[in-house]
């Protein structure tokens, strides 16, 4: 009898039955993109964050120490201690390898250039170098893809092009210089002239430098093999307390504690490994960077968390009004089971079956619904797929019961106050 009854109701209300199956698809649909996009979110934030440029700065120990006592941290003159340039690969074998998105080693020195009649600073570095880790893996490194963000007039130089060289956009306005012009500059290591190939514009000190490649800058400066420096982009979790723990001195953390920071990709903890592969080497985060990261990262999960309890809300307030309509309208039937012996409990149950049946059809055509909607958010806002959670499931099958049973609460109320007598007599 039970489960005819609520057969009957489900066709017999269908109008309203569909109606409170559509409120309930539009909130889990809602809650299941926003929750897949949250969980998903962090890896594609860090990634479009990349694009504007590093957040890890790898010198040498001493002229860490020197940063940290007078601001000065590179160049020639600075410290007479590089770091080697075959350690540079050694960064992508770290246990967080793979969250390491791009990186550049740097040779800063000054040369004596006499067609502009002044020193200039140069950088040597790497554009778009390629090669094969220990592991088989290809990777490929340079500025070309970390400082993406600059007006590059001409082309990116090659790696393998030791005749040309790309001019900041202060010096080559200045100095009157042009794609194709001709350069000599001289240093420690010998003269030699450069073609222009390339004139950057960065908004920031790199218009006033000169860019070779690395072989390049470090024959004229007679420091084959030696860097200054190696920026790092890496994909990293906003810190917490641990973390700021960690960073103070990891030997502080207990072995537990350890494992958990060591393990996790915590800008400090690849700090820590990067320095476990580099000789001699000092890795400190960007903290501008790092924490933006963290913050942007932060606030943007917290609206998509407020944006899954709105619209919760909103399918409760729905459902409420849909299914309180619904015991309005059945009142009398209502009351000639209370009158004939019928408990509440028992009417009560039979509401509720059957809000929950049309409530899971519901959810089902919304889970479906919401995972089309997190490709769209995926591919418009972020160029590709966001990967599915399975913990969405269980999530969205307790806000569908709470969004239920809360909803439920001011019909069964208004079941409860119901008097026999008053329904039958048509009051």
């Amino acid at each position: 009898m039970f489960w005819r009854m609520v057969r009957g109701t489900l066709f017999r209300q269908k109008s309203k039955m569909l109606m409170i199956a559509f409120t309930v698809a539009l909130g889990i649909s809602l809650c299941t993109a926003m929750m897949n996009v949250m969980l998903g979110v962090g890896d594609k934030i860090n990634q479009e964050l990349k694009t504007y440029g590093a957040n890890i700065n790898v010198v040498p120990k001493d002229a860490s120490l020197l940063d940290d006592l007078y601001g000065i941290s590179e160049g020639v003159g600075v410290s007479d201690k590089f770091l080697n340039e075959e350690d540079v690969p050694k960064i992508k074998q770290i246990f967080w390898g793979f969250n390491i998105v791009d990186f550049a080693p740097f040779l800063n020195v000054k040369a004596q250039s006499d067609d502009l009649g002044q020193e200039i600073n140069v950088m040597g570095t790497w554009f778009k170098k390629e090669f094969v880790l220990p592991t088989g893996e290809d990777v490929v490194a340079g500025i070309s893809s970390m400082k993406n963000w600059w007006t590059v007039e001409g082309e990116w130089l090659q790696d393998s092009d030791s005749e040309g060289i790309m001019l900041g956009s202060l010096i080559a306005g200045r100095n009157g210089l042009k794609l194709g012009d001709k350069l000599s500059l001289s240093s420690a290591g010998g003269e030699k002239t450069f073609l222009v190939r390339g004139i950057i514009q960065a908004g920031g000190p790199e218009d006033e430098e000169v860019f070779m490649n690395l072989a390049s800058a470090q024959a004229i400066s007679g420091l084959e093999g030696k860097v200054s420096s190696i920026e790092v982009s890496a994909l990293t979790t906003p810190d917490n307390d641990l973390a700021r723990k960690a960073s103070q001195n990891p030997k502080s953390l207990t072995p537990s504690e350890y494992d958990v920071w060591y393990c996790t990709a915590y800008v400090s903890s690849i700090c820590y490994q990067i320095q476990e592969v580099v000789s001699d080497a000092v890795a400190k985060p960007i903290r501008q960077v790092a924490e933006s990261e963290g913050t942007i990262l932060n606030k943007t999960q917290l609206l998509m968390l407020l944006i899954t309890i709105l619209s919760s809300i909103g399918s409760a307030l729905g459902i409420s009004n849909l299914v309180t309509a619904s015991v309005i309208e059945r009142r009398q039937e209502i009351g000639l089971i209370k009158a004939i012996g019928g408990r509440d409990i028992r009417i009560v149950l039979l509401i509720l079956t059957e809000i929950l049946l049309t409530g899971l059809f519901g959810g089902v055509l919304g889970y479906f619904a919401g995972l089309a909607f997190t490709q769209i958010i995926g591919l418009t806002v972020f160029g590709s797929r966001i990967p599915l959670a399975p913990m969405v499931i269980p999530i969205d099958l307790v806000l569908l019961l709470a969004v239920i049973l809360i909803g439920s609460i001011p019909s069964i109320r208004y079941l409860l106050r119901l008097k026999p007598t008053e329904v039958l007599h048509g009051r």
